[in-house]
């Protein structure tokens, strides 16, 4: 007999109570072929550890409900259950506990963990943060730490740096030293994120006693009382610090380039993860300006680079508008054309891009373009020799091949070229014009994947350099470059070389990315400290755009729900950079194409696909991007970078990956939600609207973008439920969007009383997240009579427009409503009803209305309801 049952809270996660929270309230949802007369139970430790009780859930189905299972589900009969436990623990702060049904009083009793192999659920009771020190959330102390309560940036919370000195450079070598930080108090959960090797960060979690495999940069603990402690491990200076562990102890360890300094830590301490992830990051900002000069840079590279910033800030870079290249569809060369790149080969995949009518906006040529010595030979021993592209492959010179694809493809509004910030993988060629042209120095390369000696332009040269290189990239037509490998600045092995050049070559590179390019670069390769902290995280500067994790790999099929899981947690720290978290390319010809796509237009950040020439969803790409008036392809961004809702789930455990994002003003914009499954089994949840981001206020519509259901009005304070059944390697993008109510008085004949009309503003619609093509919308009444109601959007891109309107099916689209573009009316040919949404065709009024972009390359709507 078939049954599924999936409950709220859920079985093998914990859910944290808000404090002076008197009942729990538990939901479970029956799916069954079955009519029998079903029992559910809830059994808890709630009244003492070692002692469960049974709890009968009586019938009782939810206000609102909407029912994603893109029709792929059994036909069931769907049977709802509640109960509420009362108070919190008798003197705990915690509980647990499972779920049992059967179909019917004969039949035996069946557990859920044995059933659907869940583990138990758990509940922690959050307390108020008590006004402590230090030790109580961490023990045992090292007494050569010094600790210091800071002020807190963040409401509610407690915050302290944490210091201790580490040794000076001896020669060669650096100085090291290790602090415990000492043993996080009453944990829960753990995650961390970890430097998966030198270039990359990536998520890990834990249960008890804090034991990551890697280094940290980033640690939280939840506590059984429900608090967050999370620390931070600052790089500033000529120190390298890092979060290592000894015994379910924390520790700080620091390398020192130079004279005897501190490593630091910051510990913050709050109800929320994301105030007291916010709080560490925003004091770790006060420590990098402090250490720094007042332009962010510091270090050897003095008041030339800092009267140079103040330049091009002043002079160049407020007339720029970087949202073009932020919003552009991309095409990078790398996995789509391979390693042997021509110009010819770029030509072909651009025409076969615009035979299947994709515009592209910006072109990424990636690695292989270069001059270089070695021909053949092993990345990592091929050196770097000229300027100029290679003539094997662009016989005619870069500049050519930069003419002739804005000759041929006027859509290409930036193109791109990809180089190493030492040149190339193996440095410089020293039989080559930069070696003959630049002082040059052979480095000692830790050791590892790329160990031994390389030459590299040495200190004195290298501002030098960046500013030739790039002069002649701006001479060539490029406007834009993807600089790579910037881990090898952490490769580098001896003290002297460290201090010399980790700040030296970011400062170059940081000055002529904004004087040649105005900050159109992607920073590659570069999840490391002293980037993170030193290029990425002050603020005066233009967004960078930064590579969230590690490559798409296409041909590595457990990569894939990886990939998406290490992006969402590593946003949790990057979205407190001064970055544009980019989530790299990938392929629309994929199995798992429509996976990474949805991901993409979760991230916040920008998206390019790597198709092999000929091989393209165009489908997918249409979900993805919107055309604007004047025919540019632009993606729809939303507002707030994308990440994971919760920070101590784990890659094992079977949940769904839901990451969160926003799109408008707060408390009338759309909250967000992408629900993908990274497990290796078929999951049903049942989601809330408080896991919507921006939705603390307020009523709103739930739309499912795949299936395009909607569903009726409801809540926070709302019994309601969005239940998912969501297949493996399968995904959902949930759209919250609020609705407005509005009193309109009844014509003559049509009854009496004012009758109220709910509307709610969806976007474009069939766009992964069309509510970010909303610019701007207002809805009110008309003063004089009060007869007619008035919805005006202003749109950054053409498409279908959806309209949810409570009481759609009861209306005439000929009688009540009134459509108009830009002042002109719309024809009842470009209008329809799909149930409750109004679908409005506006790249068929824009044709037969004859319109023209504006200077805005806006689209503004009104539709009047009577």
């Amino acid at each position: 007999m078939y049954a599924n049952l999936v409950c709220s809270p859920a079985l093998g996660q914990t859910t944290v109570v808000a404090p002076g929270t008197q009942r729990v309230r538990f939901t479970a949802l029956i799916e069954t072929e079955s009519d029998k007369a079903w029992e559910v139970a809830l059994w808890h430790n709630h009244g003492h550890p070692d002692t469960w009780e049974k709890l009968m859930l009586s019938e009782d189905e939810p206000q609102a409900q909407l029912f994603v299972d893109h029709g792929d589900a059994n036909n069931c009969r769907r049977r709802w259950f509640s109960g509420e436990l009362t108070g919190p623990p008798r003197g705990r702060s915690h509980a647990s506990f499972t779920i049992t049904f059967r179909a019917g009083k004969d039949e035996p009793w069946k557990w859920a963990n044995e059933q659907f192999s869940f583990s138990d659920g758990h509940l922690i009771y959050q307390a108020d943060i008590p006004q402590a020190g230090l030790s109580q959330y961490i023990s045992n102390i090292s007494s050569d730490l010094v600790v210091d309560e800071q002020a807190a940036q963040t409401p509610n919370t407690l915050l302290w740096t944490v210091s201790g000195k580490v040794g000076p450079a001896s020669g060669s070598t650096s100085g090291w030293a290790h602090h415990t930080l000492g043993k996080p108090v009453e944990c829960h959960k753990w995650f961390a994120l970890v430097r998966l090797w030198s270039p990359w960060l990536a998520p890990r979690h834990g249960k008890g006693d804090f034991a990551p495999d890697k280094e940290a940069v980033l640690a939280s603990f939840l506590r059984n009382d429900g608090q967050h402690v999370v620390i931070l491990a600052v790089s500033v200076s000529d120190v390298l610090t890092e979060l290592v562990h000894q015994d379910g102890h924390v520790q700080i360890r620091g390398r020192n380039d130079g004279e005897e300094q501190d490593a630091t830590a910051i510990v913050a301490v709050s109800s929320s993860f994301e105030i007291a992830n916010a709080a560490t990051m925003y004091h770790a900002r006060r420590l990098v300006m402090k250490y720094g000069s007042p332009d962010g840079t510091s270090g050897n590279s003095g008041s030339t680079i800092e009267a140079e910033m103040k330049e091009v800030e002043g002079n160049k870079l407020k007339a720029q508008w970087l949202e073009e290249w932020y919003d552009g569809l991309a095409y990078c060369t790398w996995n789509g054309l391979g390693q042997h790149l021509t110009e010819a080969a770029i030509f072909n995949a651009l025409d076969q891009l615009e035979s299947n009518d994709i515009n592209v906006t910006n072109l990424i040529i990636d690695d292989n373009w270069q001059s270089l010595d070695h021909e053949g030979e092993d990345q990592f021993k091929r050196g770097w020799k000229e300027f100029e592209a290679n003539k094997a492959g662009f016989p005619n010179g870069l500049a050519h091949t930069a003419r002739t694809i804005r000759e041929r493809h006027k859509n290409i509004s930036h193109i791109a070229v990809w180089h190493a910030i030492l040149g190339y993988w193996g440095g410089i060629s020293p039989d080559g014009k930069i070696a003959d042209e630049y002082q040059t120095a052979e480095v000692q390369k830790k050791p590892g994947v790329s160990a031994g000696k390389m030459l590299v332009v040495d200190e004195q040269d290298v501002h030098r350099l960046y500013q030739d290189f790039y002069s002649f990239l701006e001479s060539a037509g490029i406007d834009s470059v993807k600089t790579d490998a910037q881990f090898f600045l952490d490769e580098l092995d001896t003290a002297p070389e460290r201090r010399r050049l980790i700040k030296t070559y970011q400062d170059a590179w940081s000055i002529n990315i904004l004087r040649h390019f105005s900050a159109k670069a992607i920073s590659c390769m570069s999840q490391v400290p002293q980037i993170l902290f030193h290029s990425q995280m002050p603020t005066n500067k233009p967004r960078l755009m930064v590579r969230n994790s590690d490559d798409f790999f296409p041909e590595v099929p457990a990569s894939h729900p990886w990939h998406i899981f290490c992006n969402a947690y590593n946003a949790l720290f990057t979205q407190h950079l001064n970055v544009l978290p980019d989530w790299d390319m990938f392929q629309t010809s994929h199995p798992w194409a429509t996976f990474h796509g949805a991901a993409r237009c979760v991230s916040g950040g920008p998206i390019y696909i790597t198709d092999v020439p000929g091989q393209h969803d165009v489908d997918l790409i249409r979900q993805m991007t919107a055309n604007t008036p004047r025919g540019d392809t632009v993606i729809l961004r939303p507002d707030v970078i994308g990440k994971t809702i919760d920070a101590y789930a784990g890659y094992d455990e079977h949940q769904l990956l839901k990451i969160g994002t926003y799109v408008g003003r707060a408390q009338t914009g759309t909250g967000i939600l992408g629900v993908f499954n990274t497990t290796q089994r078929r999951l049903t949840e049942l989601l809330t609207l408080d896991q919507f981001p921006g939705t603390e206020f307020g009523t709103y519509v739930v739309r499912s973008h795949r299936t395009g259901q909607t569903s009726s009005p409801f809540s926070r304070q709302s019994t309601a439920f969005v239940h998912v059944d969501i297949a493996v390697q399968s995904w959902e993008i949930l759209s919250a969007v609020p609705v407005g109510s509005y009193e309109l008085p009844r014509l003559s004949g049509h009854g009496s009383g004012s009758p109220k009309v709910d509307v709610a503003v969806l976007g474009l619609l069939g766009k992964m997240t069309g509510s970010a093509a909303i610019v701007n919308t207002d809805s009110y009444v008309e003063r004089e009579g009060g007869r007619h109601l008035r919805v005006w959007t202003s749109l950054k891109a053409l498409g279908t427009y959806g309209l949810w309107i409570s009481d759609l099916e009861n209306r005439n689209l000929e009688t009540d409503f009134l459509a108009l573009l830009f002042g002109q009316p719309i024809s009842l040919g470009c209008v329809a009803k799909n149930e409750n949404v109004l679908e409005i065709d506006l790249a068929r009024a824009w044709k037969e209305n004859d319109q023209k972009a504006g200077w805005s390359n806006e689209v503004a709507i009104e539709v009047i309801i009577r």
